[in-house]
């Protein structure tokens, strides 16, 4: 399945217009369970700062050896604009002037489905860190998993055949005490990437002064990526 096709199908389970947040069934987030000893890594995409580059995903297929044409997050640009309406900024019907971005990736659930239903224990918490990742040799292809996924953000890695999801570089770059390859890369701080259990941590002292979301939180899948989404301001 190409691509652009898993970006599709990723896109229709989240609704369209992707981040269009409140009938989505988003939900904001103003605090975190911090009283627990363990530590719960997340990551923030904001919305705000992101031009869409690419270079994360780049990054991201690179740090983890990923087989071309696949990858563990997409990009998907989006138009503030509405279709038929002149732009105010430009005055033309069809233009970038509100072009956006929305990242596309596994939301590192704390009830995460896929674990949940695998047969094998291949899909796993990792029992250090708590990031949902794969034992590539308990791993069947049964894509039991692929299909729990609510948010369709999974897939099987034709070279290793072993099913696949983005776990923050768990066994590349945290591994060697690194961020997150996507992190790293990001020119434009629109990734921040660290443990929500930790009140000095700068990803909670984000969280604290800055509204997020989290996609389909009415799941109960309680999802590690946040969202800032844009706020339009006037002139």
């Amino acid at each position: 399945m190409s691509e652009n096709i898993e970006r599709r199908r990723f896109l229709k389970c989240l609704g369209a217009g992707s981040l269009i947040l409140a009938p989505l069934g988003c939900s904001s987030v103003k605090e975190e369970d911090s009283n627990s000893n363990k530590p719960h890594y997340a990551m923030v995409f904001d919305q705000n700062k992101c031009v869409g580059c690419g270079e994360c995903k780049l990054a991201c297929n690179q740090a983890n050896n990923l087989p071309e044409g696949k990858s563990r997050l997409m990009m998907e640009q989006q138009s503030g604009g509405v279709e038929g309406q002149v732009c105010p900024h430009c005055g033309k019907t069809s233009c970038e002037c509100e072009r956006r971005y929305v990242r596309v990736s596994c939301q590192q659930c704390k009830n995460a489905p896929c674990v949940t239903v695998c047969p094998t224990g291949a899909a796993h918490r990792d029992p250090a860190t708590g990031i949902v990742t794969m034992d590539a040799d308990k791993c069947a292809g049964c894509k039991y998993c692929i299909a729990a996924c609510p948010y369709d953000a999974r897939y099987i890695n034709k070279e290793t055949d072993v099913a696949d999801n983005c776990d923050f570089c768990l066994n590349s770059k945290l591994a060697k005490g690194e961020l997150p390859a996507c992190v790293q890369s990001c020119r434009y701080d629109a990734l921040i990437f660290g443990d929500v259990n930790d009140p000095n941590s700068y990803i909670s002292r984000l969280l604290a002064v800055k509204d997020s979301v989290r996609i389909k939180a009415h799941f109960g899948t309680e999802p590690s990526l946040r969202y800032i989404p844009i706020v339009k301001q006037g002139v």
